[in-house]
């Protein structure tokens, strides 16, 4: 399903536009689509170069949120799988989802800590600072 811009038309990015919107390679778009990690193939032009559609970049920010956090590439392809099947298989999408948000939750709580360390070494800093003013 293609998008369609203000004018009626259908909107569509080549890889390179696709790259700069979404802030990866042509490289990483190309691997992505190869490895399984997105909803379907990318549509192509009578020219045979990738055509990216508006619902082809939200699936592909949020495979890089995932990636982002800390997602393997296999439970992202999982869920692409899962997606791409249709309804239902919501209660296995929810359980990866789950899972993956408890893990990103921990890391989260793992940084905190360590921001607070920092936190404290600059205030020691700050106050031996203002002592010496």
């Amino acid at each position: 399903m293609h998008s369609r811009s203000h004018t009626g038309r259908v909107t569509s990015l080549s890889i390179a536009e696709a790259a700069e919107r979404t802030g990866l390679t042509a490289h990483t778009l190309r691997y992505y689509e190869r490895d399984g990690l997105l909803l379907g193939e990318v549509h192509r032009a009578s020219s045979g170069h990738r055509r990216y559609t508006d619902a082809d970049l939200r699936w592909i920010e949020m495979v890089t949120r995932l990636r982002a956090t800390g997602m393997p590439i296999r439970d992202v392809r999982r869920y692409a799988a899962l997606v791409r099947d249709g309804d239902g298989n919501e209660a296995d999408r929810l359980a990866l989802l789950l899972a993956h948000r408890e893990l990103v939750e921990r890391q989260l709580a793992e940084v905190t800590s360590h921001l607070r360390a920092i936190d404290y070494k600059i205030a020691l800093y700050e106050n031996t600072l203002d002592k010496s003013a």
